[in-house]
């Protein structure tokens, strides 16, 4: 599973030569092992690590590709996965004296990546047994805390989902061996047929309760987007209604929750604290009435891996599971109409005005300006091009950008003069974007599932400006 973060990572965020860049990540990240490896075997008692008798069943050590190694687990792929990318982004494209000019690209980037790797890995080898205890401690509490550890659990993945971080908390228990050693989704899949032949409840046949993520897709954000409705003057719910019924579809049903949550994120911080703190709740509390499965993405998955095959042994439980979550709709509807209209939270919409939950085109935006550009800049009919273009002017022009990626929902980028980028205000009028991140030189807009063709379409309009420039 650590080879599989480590070669997709640089899929999503090289800014060029994809391929190659997940090449060389799966070349550093094997180096990186191979290194450790020769340093335990040289000096296994000053590092407290014996190879000589194998890794099987041993805490700490694990074999990867065949190399005897320390357990770095999928955060050591994602950080030196992440390493590599951003050597690959900065050295791949660099010109080399002629005399050595074979050695461009992916093979500067592997030759680099070779001398990063080597004190990376005795930096490994002297401070993560620490880190590794450290969070065995932390996951170990999670786990072994009862109902107090899956709230937590379910309130860190929630909570740290802007940061990014919420991969750490949720990877390493449901794909990871933090739990049984094969992960506990592939341990729930492995006996889905124990499950659906037997009779004792679920609960007792699969005693974790760290996959139920899930409800507060469903069940948490069909409330919130009931509540953002509700609290819409009656002259501009038509135009809400329209904006939230895909956002809350894509929620519900395949567990993508970023279009709906990042429009009130931004905006009120605290409505999303309140949203992983009712979810963790919620989650407990099912769990509590022995709710427990593969419930991490949507009702694809509630049905795909739990109804449908165990309804007919265990349908009580899955009764239990939308009774408990019925209710969490109506209290997340209450509570968030509530400090909407108490607050009088600026949802789109709520200005009561046309034009704010209006989704204009381009043009619209270039007449209410009044800047005259090329007929290519103008609005195409085409949403992808239309967003890009608005993007590309609210970040300052194709003359600031250094350059670009995606990841599932958010656009990526790098700006030479942060100050040239609009504010959050302008990328989220009229849902033209869910939100904007930004740190310094390094910004974010947050697009939804359509980020792969809006990408497409904004490098090309960068790329054919600076043709026409030429």
């Amino acid at each position: 599973m650590e080879v599989v973060f480590v070669v997709g990572l640089p899929l999503s965020l090289a800014k060029k030569a994809p391929g190659h860049a997940a090449l060389a990540a799966l070349m550093g990240y094997l180096m990186f092992n191979t290194f450790i490896n020769a340093i335990l075997t040289q000096w296994p008692h000053t590092f407290g690590a014996n190879l000589e008798k194998g890794v099987e069943n041993v805490p700490g050590l694990k074999s990867i590709a065949g190399i005897a190694t320390l357990d770095t687990n999928i955060l050591g792929g994602i950080i030196i996965s992440a390493i590599i990318t951003w050597i690959h982004n900065r050295y791949y494209s660099k010109r080399l004296p002629e005399m050595v000019g074979v050695f461009q690209g992916l093979t500067f980037v592997v030759t680099i990546s070779f001398f990063v790797m080597l004190p990376l890995a005795a930096i490994t080898c002297v401070i993560w047994p620490t880190v590794q205890h450290g969070i065995g401690s932390m996951q170990h509490f999670i786990i072994a805390s009862g109902y107090i550890g899956v709230w937590l659990y379910h309130f860190l993945e929630r909570v740290l989902i802007p940061t990014g971080l919420h991969h750490f908390i949720y990877a390493p228990i449901e794909v990871g061996p933090v739990v049984v050693n094969h992960g506990l989704k592939a341990e729930w899949l492995q006996h889905l047929n124990e499950f659906a032949k037997s009779t004792k409840p679920l609960k007792e046949q699969f005693p974790y309760g760290f996959m139920l993520q899930g409800n507060g897709k469903v069940f948490g954000c069909l409330g919130i987007a009931l509540a953002m409705y509700a609290t819409t003057p009656k002259e501009n719910r038509k135009k809400v209604a329209a904006l939230l019924i895909p956002a809350t579809l894509t929620a519900v049903v395949v567990g993508i929750t970023e279009p709906l949550e990042f429009t009130f994120l931004f905006i009120a911080p605290y409505l999303f604290v309140l949203h992983a703190v009712l979810a963790a709740s919620m989650d407990t509390l099912m769990y509590a009435f022995g709710v427990v499965g593969n419930m991490g993405g949507g009702l694809l998955d509630f049905i795909s891996t739990n109804w449908l095959p165990l309804g007919k042994e265990h349908w009580g439980t899955y009764v239990a599971q939308v009774v408990i979550g019925l209710i969490f709709v109506a209290i997340y509807f209450f509570l968030f109409r509530f400090l909407i209209l108490k607050f009088d939270i600026p949802l789109p919409g709520r200005k009561k005005t046309e034009e704010e939950v209006k989704l204009f085109s381009k043009q619209d935006y270039k007449n209410k300006k009044g800047d005259s550009v090329d007929s290519k800049r103008a609005s195409t009919g085409n949403e992808y091009e239309d967003k890009a273009a608005y993007y590309l002017d609210g970040l300052g022009g194709k003359e600031n950008i250094k350059d670009v990626t995606n990841c599932t929902t958010r656009l990526r980028l790098t700006v030479y003069d942060e100050s040239k980028v609009a504010d959050t205000e302008y990328f989220t009028h009229q849902q033209m974007a869910h939100g904007l991140v930004k740190s310094g030189k390094s910004i974010q807009v947050v697009v939804g599932m359509t980020v792969p063709q809006v990408r497409e379409a904004f490098e090309q309009m960068v790329e054919d400006q600076s043709s026409e420039d030429k």
